[in-house]
C-alpha cells in the first residue's frame, strides 16, 4: 500500500539506553505483546549477542499476531566476511522475521571513526544486506549519521543509501543520529533522497536533541518517507527519540 505509514518501535533497544531504564527479559516479553496488540508493524527487540538480557529474550518463543519481531545489529566488520562475521551471525541465527543493521552513511565517520576507506564501507553495507537476503529475512538498513553526512559529502551519503537499496534492503532508514537537524532541513534533504530511493522503501529515525523529533518525522513523511522509527514516550539516549505516543495520533487524526 503506497500510502501506508509503517511504524517501527525501538523502545526495547534504543529506548533501553535511557538513564534509569533497565528492562528484564520478562519486561521485554510483556512490552512486546502490548506493542503487538497496538498493531505496531515492527518491534525491535534488542541486539542479540550484545548482552545477556537481549540474548535470552531472543531465545524466547514470542507469538505475535500483528508485528514483525526485529533483531538489531551492525554491518559485518571490515576484517570478516559476512558469512563468518560473529555479530552478523548472531542476528541471522535468531528466530525473527526482520533484521535491522546500522552502518555509517557519513564520509567523515567512515574515515575518523572506522578508519577505513569509503569503498570498504560500501562493501560492508552491500555484503551484509545480501547475507540477510540470503537467509530469507527482511533487511532494514539504518543509515547512521546520514543527515550530518549528507551535509558533509552529499554524493557519498547517497551512495551508501543506494548501495543498501540495490543490495536488497526493504527499508533504508535515514538517521539523524546526533539530533541536530531541523524540520526544514529534513524536508529538503528527504525530498532529494526520494529522487534516488522510492518513498515506499524510505524511513526516518530522529533524536530529540533540538526538541524536534516528532516534527522531523512528520516532515520526512510529508517529503515521501513511509516508515517511522520511534519509542513509547520518546525514551532514548540523551534527549530521547520520536515519541510514538504523540506521533501516531498525529498521523491518524
Amino acid at each position: 500500500m503506497k500510502d501506508k505509514i509503517y511504524i517501527f518501535d525501538t523502545t526495547l533497544r534504543d529506548g533501553q539506553q535511557t538513564t534509569g531504564v533497565n528492562f528484564t527479559v520478562s519486561d521485554k516479553v510483556v512490552i512486546s505483546k502490548a506493542l503487538d496488540d497496538l498493531g505496531i508493524d515492527y518491534i525491535e527487540g534488542g541486539w542479540p549477542g550484545a548482552n545477556p538480557t537481549d540474548s535470552q529474550f531472543f531465545n524466547r518463543k514470542i507469538n505475535l499476531s500483528n508485528s514483525k519481531m526485529t533483531a538489531f545489529g551492525m554491518t559485518r566488520k571490515q576484517d570478516h566476511s559476512s558469512a563468518n562475521d560473529p555479530g552478523l551471525n548472531n542476528l541471522l541465527n535468531t528466530d525473527v522475521t526482520a533484521v535491522c543493521i546500522v552502518g555509517k552513511a557519513s564520509s567523515f565517520q567512515v574515515k575518523e571513526a572506522l578508519n577505513i576507506s569509503e569503498a570498504e564501507n560500501l562493501k560492508m553495507i552491500n555484503d551484509s544486506i545480501k547475507e540477510i537476503v540470503k537467509k530469507s529475512k527482511e533487511p532494514i538498513f539504518d543509515a547512521e549519521h546520514f543527515f550530518d553526512g549528507f551535509k558533509y559529502n552529499e554524493k557519498y551519503a547517497l551512495e551508501c543509501l543506494k548501495t543498501a537499496y540495490q543490495a536488497g534492503a526493504r527499508w533504508v532508514v535515514l538517521c539523524d543520529t546526533n539530533g541536530g537537524t531541523l524540520p526544514s532541513e529534513i524536508y529538503k534533504i528527504v525530498s532529494e533522497v526520494v529522487q534516488f530511493i522510492p518513498g515506499s522503501n524510505l524511513g526516518i529515525h530522529t533524536h530529540n536533541d533540538t526538541g524536534n523529533a516528532i516534527a522531523n518525522s512528520l516532515a520526512a513523511i510529508d517529503a515521501g518517507a513511509r516508515h517511522i522509527q520511534g519509542t513509547i514516550n520518546g525514551l532514548g539516549e540523551r534527549c530521547g527519540n520520536t515519541n510514538l505516543i504523540s506521533l501516531i495520533p498525529n498521523l491518524v487524526l
